[in-house]
């Protein structure tokens, strides 16, 4: 069985010999419907619960387009210029319309970041700015986190949310309201928020009874009221499968029912060994992103097996927190005592993988350099394919293995 393995902006091929392969999780043939600008165009002309935007804004009032930064592979270049028609034809010029980057707590983007994200005609023709600068205050959530929301988001009279959905580690999935909390929230807002990655509740897949993403959905209920969300689910070719357009919520749940069709994946048993890519760029940009494919793939191996993390990292680790702990710490396992005591954004991730590592083995095919990696607690590999035949070899000839080409968008089941 050969399989391709994205890795940066390339790809590399894994031979899996039949005696040993068990699975290849790829998305699950579902029906085709339209795609890209077309499904774009479908989705804003038959809103959620909602009216058309054109129809939700008048002339003279301010509006915000909120959407991802370039860790996320949102298509903003594509969808922006369907949004900006319909605040157009309600009656919006774009000098009354602000493009915001939601950052989170991740760096700041060049200019020419700015203009690949949107695209030249769009960067030409409305203001756009990073979620970076004066925040303001407008409350607190009834878990206590407060409500930090960068003022020129706070301070629009029209907020739109683009965003794509994706299965999150611990916030169950991506988007909706996400956009807001963490997007333009401040980095203390978030780690309150963040520090109940702990619970048993907040996992891959789940909503209801999730403390972080009821928790998320309460800062747009309750403080920051988003007026209409305009979200994508990509297929591994970065296409756009489905877009769910209107209510904050209801169009979002919509959006994460066809994510569970396309990309929850029945396995027959777990692996002795996985072999999981990230999805290559922008998704392996850092190890910071590539986690979430390493949090995926726990959920096929078994006990005491193996992963073989494929992530090209060119631009290293990814947050300082995150460097802080994956390199601070003697042993993997103290991570986990160190969050379970002081919770701090960015140590959450590096806890996350010292989870995973209690688990099974994790061996890292990156272009990070060797001793970096077993510095920070992984094994450091070669190349996809010689860590599988050594591994083959230790665990054995009837090893099973299973492959995850999309890690951060599979999610495993039995």
């Amino acid at each position: 069985m050969n399989v391709q393995l994205p890795f940066g902006k390339s790809r590399t091929t894994l031979t899996i010999p039949d005696a040993n392969f068990l699975k290849t999780l790829m998305p699950n043939d579902i029906e085709e419907g339209p795609t890209g600008d077309e499904e774009v165009i479908r989705s804003l002309e038959n809103p959620i619960c909602s009216r058309r935007l054109r129809d939700l804004v008048t002339a003279g009032q301010k509006a915000v387009i909120v959407t991802s930064d370039i860790t996320r592979p949102m298509p903003s270049c594509t969808v922006l210029p369907h949004v900006l028609k319909e605040l157009n034809d309600g009656g919006i010029p774009d000098c009354d319309i602000t493009v915001v980057f939601a950052l989170g707590s991740h760096r700041a983007h060049t200019e020419e970041e700015k203009k690949k994200l949107v695209g030249e005609a769009v960067y030409g023709r409305v203001a756009c700015i990073d979620s970076k600068g004066e925040f303001t205050h407008m409350g607190t959530t009834g878990r206590g986190t407060p409500v930090d929301i960068f003022k020129p988001v706070a301070d629009a009279d029209i907020r739109i949310c683009l965003g794509n959905i994706e299965f999150h580690y611990f916030a169950g999935y991506s988007g909706g309201s996400k956009a807001i909390m963490p997007g333009v929230s401040t980095r203390d807002a978030i780690q309150c928020n963040h520090s109940r990655m702990v619970r048993e509740e907040a996992k891959a897949g789940a909503i209801a009874g999730n403390p972080i993403r009821e928790d998320i959905d309460e800062v747009c209920e309750r403080f920051v009221p988003v007026d209409f969300i305009v979200n994508v689910v990509l297929d591994e070719k970065k296409r756009i499968r489905r877009c769910v357009s209107g209510h904050f919520i209801e169009a979002h749940r919509e959006g994460c029912r066809f994510l569970d069709r396309l990309y929850k994946v029945r396995i027959p048993k777990k692996a002795d060994i996985v072999v999981v890519s990230a999805g290559g760029y922008p998704k392996d940009i850092n190890l910071y992103q590539a986690q979430k494919a390493l949090d995926n793939s726990k959920h096929a191996v078994r006990d005491g097996g193996c992963i073989i993390w494929t992530a090209s990292a060119y631009e290293g680790l990814g947050e300082g927190v995150f460097e802080k702990w994956m390199t601070g710490h003697e042993k993997a396992h103290d991570m986990i005592e160190h969050i379970s005591q002081d919770f701090q954004l960015g140590g959450h991730k590096a806890a996350a993988i010292a989870m995973v590592l209690e688990k099974a083995g994790i061996i890292l095919c990156s272009d990070l350099d060797p001793d970096f990696v077993r510095s920070i607690h992984l094994i450091p590999g070669t190349n996809p394919q010689a860590e599988l035949d050594a591994a083959l070899e230790r665990y054995g000839r009837d090893a099973s293995v299973i492959v995850m080409p999309y890690g951060g968008s599979t999610l495993p089941c039995t």
